[in-house]
């Protein structure tokens, strides 16, 4: 009976497997093979080995978009599970009009990135932007600074429409973990005395740890992919100074270097692989920390 659950649990596996194979599997492996090769796009492919590989560290301006994509995931990552945390915690609380709050937090996030690039260019454009001609007529064109004026202020801006957008995602997730938490266990901590951050910092956080490491590992992903946000409020520039490297693959990938562009695709695969790894094994062990133990 027991081998025959163990193959009935194994042949409904079988679908999915497949899928992973097809959808994964295979196009990684394509890749790997891709990225050994000079093919153009359309073109005979010629095998060069780690050629491409090589090529990339030696490009300086593949090397800045390396820097400029962690700049962002640093400052994009943190900053939504923080923005987003604080909004769960107020959206737990009662006061009225809560699910018209919720509504309009979350809304942002249904609206396409590249559109919402494009809305916020129109709003920040400097010298004609929505801000700077309102501004203006009031008398005082010198309040809006050109934020495109250096990489430093290119960079914040871009890290704050992105939370701007997407921390309501964040959000839902940290608020059905919120609304998981037992009220007895804050009566309980509130009877023996405890402070509103003790219960945080106690029953809050460890019984969230679930919900933190879906949102950490979302969005690291999410910010070191980042494509849309930079290309509409930025195209990458001025030049390529806030080019990150999904717009440096499909560029490559444009300029008849496929294979080149699979090679740096197979490279930022790696990038985002690492961190993801490491957060998945700190958000784990944080888990097993905060499981109570049993006598």
């Amino acid at each position: 009976m027991k081998n025959r659950k163990i193959g009935l649990h194994t042949f409904m596996a079988v679908p999915a497997f497949a899928l992973y194979c097809l959808f994964f599997i295979y196009p990684l492996t394509k890749g790997i093979g891709m990225s050994l090769t000079n093919w153009n796009g359309y073109g005979q492919a010629e095998f060069i080995g780690l050629k491409n590989f090589v090529d990339f560290f030696k490009d300086s301006r593949a090397i800045s978009d390396i820097k400029t994509t962690v700049l962002f995931a640093l400052g994009s990552a943190p900053l939504l599970n923080i923005v987003g945390l604080l909004y769960a915690l107020l959206m737990n609380s009662k006061f009225k009009g809560k699910s018209v709050a919720r509504a309009c937090i979350y809304m942002p996030a249904i609206i396409s990135p590249l559109i919402m690039g494009y809305i916020w260019y129109l709003l920040l454009q400097p010298g004609r932007g929505v801000i700077f001609n309102l501004l203006n007529q009031m008398g005082h064109p010198e309040w809006f600074p050109n934020w495109m004026s250096s990489y430093t202020s290119e960079i914040v801006v871009l890290v704050l429409v992105n939370v701007w957008q997407y921390a309501g995602m964040t959000m839902i997730i940290y608020l059905a973990g919120l609304q998981n938490i037992s009220q007895d266990l804050y009566d309980a901590a509130m009877i023996d005395g405890a402070t509103g951050w003790q219960s945080f910092r106690f029953i809050t956080l460890p019984l969230l740890v679930p919900s933190i490491r879906i949102n950490v590992v979302t969005n690291i992903i999410g910010s070191l992919s980042v494509f849309d946000i930079v290309m509409s409020l930025t195209s990458g520039g001025p030049g390529y100074q806030t080019e990150t490297l999904s717009i440096y693959i499909m560029r490559m990938c444009y300029g008849s270097k496929t294979g080149y562009s699979t090679a740096v695709a197979m490279i930022m695969f790696l990038i985002v692989l690492i961190p993801v790894l490491i957060s998945l094994r700190l958000t784990l062990s944080l888990i097993h920390i905060s499981e109570p133990t049993r006598p």
